[in-house]
């Protein structure tokens, strides 16, 4: 008898649904084709041992399984559930009739029970675009999965209560998850507050105006300045997650089985900090079995790369393309797969090996040429797409001992997001721009025009601060984000002063 089910496959950060045909005939054979990886076809081991433990048995006879296009490689223990029902229904241990309704996924331990898989929201979305009825899945992925409306889906915890389900001995109650009410819920969650910080108040400026315009950041300073405390509040001065930005986000986590059984919608601005250690694949995405690396998982928030120049330089050399397109394509021979990367880039270092070149009250111990040594480990083409240079310098003693607050990351984002939504207006023509910092040589031109008195200040900088010509797109960018703060229509001569201080390592001789 032939039967029909209906599985799953993720390429990328979506999903292309698998049809899974098995036929049971005379014969004794076990025949798993369609381009099945070492997992699928290990299946038939664990599926004898699930369906023996749980009263039910593989029958005895020729058995052909194909899954369905197979042009496509399937990959995973994921579809150990779907074959496992097709064979009980190919022996007719229940009707068929209901199978054509459902997508079913999920893996099989040796005693019956399912457990969680990778990629449960792609795969609700695809099934419910294709009109199927209901998803069943792990209950661990239940939640992930139920953010998608008007498709049912049935979080199941052992292959009994599927086969049960069928048989329509049991009803099964499909998880509910209000999607609006969870994504509003967790909009203003701010994790680590600005107002933490003691002192550093023209870093906070410098880090607004990060977050206003979608600009690159470095923070150059000594240890224990306070870099990377400030690094980990950007995602709370950032502007909330749209609905869209939400899902794109939680798909790309879903995809790398970083959601936990209780994790739905997810509604803060992602924050990646990876370790001065991590491989190439490791931060751009890829591998054998292609995952989405860590610049993808900081998509639509922040990748904080902590002491820069200790990163090896291959790794950071691989990001200057996705940092551009905003998009990480991985090539293999037989496929290619696209991963967003549209992420705010902050990183920090200490400006000399010792740690302690500039510093106002400790001498440096470097040989001489070791900070210019120590610098040019970053190249100069990812340089080139950093926008904000900021020196950070220690906070006295005065400002650490002050009882009163700073001002709070919600004030801030709600200056920043009266910004965003300027530079929205502006772009609003060009769907692929969305904010200053990805405006291009015509753009700068068309939007960054400077009166005399401006023009004359930039020319003069530029010569007797010895600053390259690379800094000069990026200090009419700045300009303008410092302007669309200021609610000003045109950039003045205090924008572009305030722009200029802020490429610190565009300066001829700054490290001596």
């Amino acid at each position: 008898m032939l039967v029909k089910t209906y599985g799953s496959a993720v390429s990328g950060i979506d999903a292309k649904t698998i049809t899974i045909e098995v036929d049971i005939t005379r014969g004794i054979k076990f025949y798993l084709v369609g381009l099945p990886d070492n997992a699928v076809k290990e299946s038939e081991q664990r599926i004898r041992a699930a369906l023996k433990n749980n009263g039910y048995r593989v029958p005895g006879k020729q058995i052909v399984i194909n899954m369905a296009p197979a042009d496509i490689r399937k990959e995973g223990s994921a579809y150990d559930l779907p074959l496992a029902i097709g064979i009980l229904a190919a022996n007719k241990e229940f009707e068929d009739d209901k199978l054509a309704d459902y997508v079913i996924m999920g893996e099989l331990s040796l005693d019956g029970s399912i457990l969680p898989i990778k990629g449960a929201l792609p795969i609700a979305i695809q099934a419910k675009q294709e009109g199927f009825k209901g998803l069943i899945l792990p209950k661990e992925n239940a939640r992930e999965a139920a953010i998608v409306n008007d498709i049912d889906v049935f979080g199941v915890v052992n292959v009994g209560e599927v086969i049960d389900f069928f048989k329509e001995e049991i009803k099964i109650s499909p998880t509910k998850v209000d999607t609006r009410k969870e994504f509003y819920a967790g909009l203003d969650n701010i994790s680590a507050d600005f107002s933490d910080v003691k002192g550093q108040e023209n870093i906070k400026k410098a880090l607004e105006i990060a977050a206003a315009g979608g600009h690159n950041v470095i923070m150059i300073g000594p240890p224990g300045a306070g870099k990377t405390m400030l690094a980990k509040r950007m995602p709370g001065i950032l502007p909330p997650l749209s609905l869209q930005e939400a899902l794109e986000t939680t798909k790309i986590h879903s995809v790398s089985g970083k959601l936990s059984a209780n994790d739905t919608l997810m509604t803060s601005r992602p924050f990646r900090s990876p370790h001065h250690t991590i491989s190439d694949v490791a931060l751009v995405g890829g591998g054998t079995h292609p995952q989405p690396g860590e610049i993808s998982l900081a998509h639509n928030g922040v990748l904080f790369l902590d002491e820069l120049p200790e990163f090896k330089r291959t790794v950071l050399e691989v990001m200057r393309q996705p940092i551009e397109d905003r998009v990480v394509t991985i090539s293999r021979a037989k496929s290619t797969v696209d991963y967003p990367a549209s992420f705010m880039l902050v990183t920090s270092m200490n400006p000399c090996p010792c740690g302690y070149y500039n510093h106002p009250d400790k001498a440096c111990l470097c040989a001489p040429g070791m900070v210019q040594k120590y610098l040019n480990k970053i190249s100069g083409p990812l340089l080139d797409r950093i926008d904000l240079h900021v020196e950070v310098t220690p906070v006295n003693f005065d400002e650490l001992t002050k009882k009163e607050k700073g001002e709070n990351s919600q004030k801030i984002r709600e200056r920043v997001i009266k910004a965003r939504d300027i530079q929205e207006n502006r772009f609003a023509e060009n769907e692929k721009i969305h904010a200053n910092s990805q405006m291009n040589t015509k753009q700068i031109q068309s939007h960054c025009k400077l009166d005399e008195q401006s023009q004359v200040l930039l020319k003069t900088a530029m010569e007797k601060l010895d600053l390259s010509a690379r800094a000069y797109d990026r200090i009419l960018k700045v300009a303008r984000t410092i302007a669309d703060l200021d609610k000003a229509e045109s950039i003045s001569s205090a924008h572009i002063a305030e722009a200029i201080q802020y490429r610190s390592l565009d300066r001829e001789g700054w490290a001596g």
